[in-house]
């Protein structure tokens, strides 16, 4: 049986000791004051001072460029966030009231046959009319058939949530083999794989990943800088990337889904 090794992104110092009770790799991103026990993203090879337009994938870009020449394709390397979590087994429903005991903790027999992990999805077509009317009021003018759930995309969802054709100008930035069939995606399917969240044991494939999307990242800070307001355009590229890795992986591997869980480890005792 493989190994696992997660990696549990935080903002917080003080889920140092809960993140080691889990047996994860403590992250440690954002302005707080982290102990020493934490991997941080500002060492090194580092985009750590975009971590406010990157999210997470400031300490991806940490990953690829120091530490991924370390891993082997014996362990299985993954990644959560101190409110999002891969539960034990792939049923949902059987979910135990112990966090601790609930989340995920070792390789599971049935992940022999595939490369890569996602988190299962979410529907982007189930947004409630009030939302539509505060956020997008454009987009249901420019795509009015979106007023029926049927015609709502991901497009149509990031349209009204992080700028209308902001999508759509990234993708043009898109490498040639994939921008075609990245178009198709966001246009063609209502939900995706959440959370920015993957778990992979091939080195090869994650290097390839994350060559292609921080070069496209790097394209498109050229049409978007980092001139932004607001939550849904400062973030820009965390969201992007989040539309592009289920994308990517289901393109070219082998994936399997599996549930994640939304609790936040600030509000538990782990004892």
């Amino acid at each position: 049986m493989q190994n696992l090794k997660m990696f549990c992104i935080c903002i917080h110092n003080q889920l140092l000791d809960k993140v080691k009770l889990l047996n994860y790799t403590p992250v440690g991103l954002g302005k707080d004051k982290f102990d020493s026990g934490w991997i941080k993203d500002d060492s090194g090879i580092n985009i750590s001072e975009k971590n406010k337009y990157y999210g997470e994938y400031t300490f991806h870009y940490w990953f690829w460029k120091n530490e991924l020449e370390n891993i082997t394709d014996l362990d299985w390397i993954g990644f959560c966030a101190y409110r999002r979590f891969w539960l034990n087994n792939n049923n949902k429903d059987n979910q135990r009231k112990n966090f601790k005991d609930s989340v995920l903790k070792e390789v599971p027999k049935i992940w022999e046959n595939y490369d890569v992990i996602l988190g299962n999805k979410i529907y982007v077509d189930k947004i409630k009319w009030t939302k539509i009317l505060k956020y997008g009021k454009t987009s249901i003018i420019k795509n009015p058939k979106a007023i029926f759930k049927k015609n709502r995309n991901i497009k149509f969802h990031f349209d009204m949530f992080h700028g209308n054709g902001v999508i759509d100008k990234a993708i043009e930035a898109l490498n040639d083999d994939d921008k075609k069939d990245f178009k198709d995606f966001v246009n063609s399917n209502k939900s995706y794989n959440q959370g920015n969240m993957f778990i992979c044991k091939s080195k090869s494939i994650m290097m390839k990943y994350y060559e292609t999307v921080f070069e496209w990242l790097n394209e498109c800070e050229k049409i978007f800088g980092f001139d932004l307001e607001g939550y849904g355009k400062i973030r820009i590229y965390g969201f992007l990337a989040e539309r592009f890795l289920p994308f990517w992986f289901n393109k070219y591997c082998n994936c399997l889904e599996w549930p994640i869980i939304f609790n936040d480890l600030r509000e538990e005792s782990l004892n």
